[in-house]
């Protein structure tokens, strides 16, 4: 199983992009990670708040406000007798009211009471103490101060009377008014106010400072990794680039070396393939030669004439693997294209035909065509194997090849038709390929034995039509029997 995951993982190359797109994605991750974890800081913050609302100030308040209760029931007790007396209470009373102010978070404290139907504040030991053993109240200037807590409370009143808990009212997201219900011996007189603001900004520096210096470490050591691996990452991959480069090129070599075997192969073959048309023809020219005579000597010197010049072409084409197009087509050339069927036919075919008697070839020749800037050998080669193919595959019955040429004047198009009533060309060799090319136009493709030396002959003939004079050429068969073979020119 794990030598399954190492052999998949290697089918995976990291290039230089891909490394990149890590890298940034690293990154990203970790300012994510750096927003999310200020986020819940954020939140810690406001949950820390919300205890210290619950747990601290609402207790404290409570406490104050319990501490006050007790203070009046047992000065009621123990009424004062004496100025001493009375200033211990009121120093008490101060005590309570004022140094509560010198605690951490708490604002302002005050007694709010109901007094000939009005809210008073008191934060005056003298003052509370005249209330409650004298019911008699004088609010001075200073305790006009509450006026917030006044209304604040005015607005809450009834849910406290009737509830007798303690009502925490929040102005903003850290400041709390705090309502206790006052009930010194059962009976509800007012509520103890505390305006308690929670500062826990101490809490957040310090959380913030680990945070950061953490954040520092671990983005330092992060960023210090990322770049090692980055850089090792970088350089190895370099390192396999120019591996693969080298192999590459390498490997653009051999192909080059098997690309130009191959056509030195297939040129061999091609030449092996023209070399019997070559040696048929020399025969030609000596039983020519033997036959001269007084009588027919211009005959027979246009004749040794062409076919030395056919001869010439052969041993020309052997010199290149693609001839220069110019020896191929060109203004100069000035090639009657039915003078050439004319001389093959009856020099070349004819001759072995009235020697073997095995054919005839007959000819439609339209004499309107207009002359070809090809060069007339080259079309030799054309004709040649497409006529020699219909000979070769023309079976036992009287072979008659028909060999006709038509001009359309309106299109300025030629038409070559070669056709015979032999059997015909199986019907897997007019199968085309991805190219749409025909098996019977590939190269090594033949009906002939095999081991001979054959699949050259239509595939020469299509190559020079169609790749070298740029003509149309396509081969079918005939409902009646044989083949047809259809040049556009």
């Amino acid at each position: 199983m794990k030598k399954q995951l190492l052999e998949n993982f290697k089918k995976y190359h990291f290039e230089f992009k891909h490394l990149t797109v890590l890298f940034i994605g690293l990154i990203i991750f970790q300012l994510v990670l750096s927003y999310v974890h200020k986020a819940s800081l954020h939140n810690f913050v406001e949950n820390t708040q919300e205890w210290f609302q619950k747990h601290s100030a609402e207790r404290f308040a409570n406490l104050s406000t319990t501490t006050l209760e007790l203070l009046l029931e047992t000065s009621k007790m123990n009424s004062p007798v004496n100025e001493t007396d009375k200033r211990k209470i009121i120093q008490f009373f101060d005590i309570i009211l004022n140094q509560q102010v010198l605690q951490q978070n708490v604002e302002e404290i005050c007694l709010l009471v109901n007094y000939r139907n009005e809210i008073k504040a008191i934060d005056d030991g003298r003052v509370l103490f005249s209330f409650i053993f004298n019911q008699n109240l004088e609010i001075p200037e200073s305790s006009l101060q509450h006026k917030e807590a006044i209304r604040i409370y005015d607005s809450v009143k009834t849910e406290l009377v009737k509830t007798e808990q303690i009502i925490n009212v929040h102005s903003d997201k850290q400041t709390y008014h705090i309502f206790v219900p006052f009930v010194p011996s059962g009976e509800f007189i007012g509520a103890l106010y505390m305006r308690n603001t929670a500062d826990v900004s101490f809490i957040q520096r310090e959380i913030v400072s680990n945070y950061e210096e953490t954040s520092l470490i671990y983005s330092s050591l992060f960023l210090l990794g990322l770049l090692a691996m980055y850089y090792i990452s970088t350089y190895t991959v370099k390192e396999r680039d120019e591996t693969q480069k080298l192999l590459l090129e390498e490997h653009e070599s051999s192909i080059k070396q098997i690309i130009e075997h191959d056509k030195e192969a297939m040129f061999t073959k091609r030449i092996y393939h023209t070399h019997h048309k070559a040696e048929k023809v020399m025969g030609f020219i000596k039983d020519d030669l033997r036959m001269l005579s007084p009588d027919n000597i211009n005959e027979v010197k246009y004749r040794v004439s062409r076919y030395s010049n056919f001869i010439s072409r052969v041993i020309y084409d052997m010199k290149w693997y693609d001839p220069p197009v110019q020896t191929i087509r060109n203004a100069v050339f000035k090639t009657d294209l039915n003078d050439v069927i004319r001389f093959i036919v009856e020099n070349i075919f004819n001759r072995t035909a009235r020697k073997s008697g095995a054919f005839k070839i007959r000819m439609d020749l339209d004499e309107k065509i207009p002359l070809l800037s090809i060069n007339e050998f080259v079309v030799w080669e054309v004709l040649d194997p497409l006529i020699q193919n219909s000979i070769d595959h023309g079976g036992d019955t009287e072979l008659v090849i028909n060999i006709e040429t038509k001009y359309d004047s309106d299109k300025k198009a030629t038409t070559l038709l070669i056709y015979d009533n032999g059997p015909g060309i199986p019907p897997e060799l007019l199968e085309t390929n991805e190219a749409g090319v025909k098996k019977l136009f590939q190269e090594n493709v033949s009906t002939k034995t095999e081991g001979q030396h054959s699949g050259y002959g239509c595939y020469i003939a299509y190559e020079i039509s169609k790749q070298r004079c740029g003509w149309s050429i396509d081969v079918e068969n005939l409902e009646g029997g044989g083949c047809k073979f259809t040049i556009g020119i």
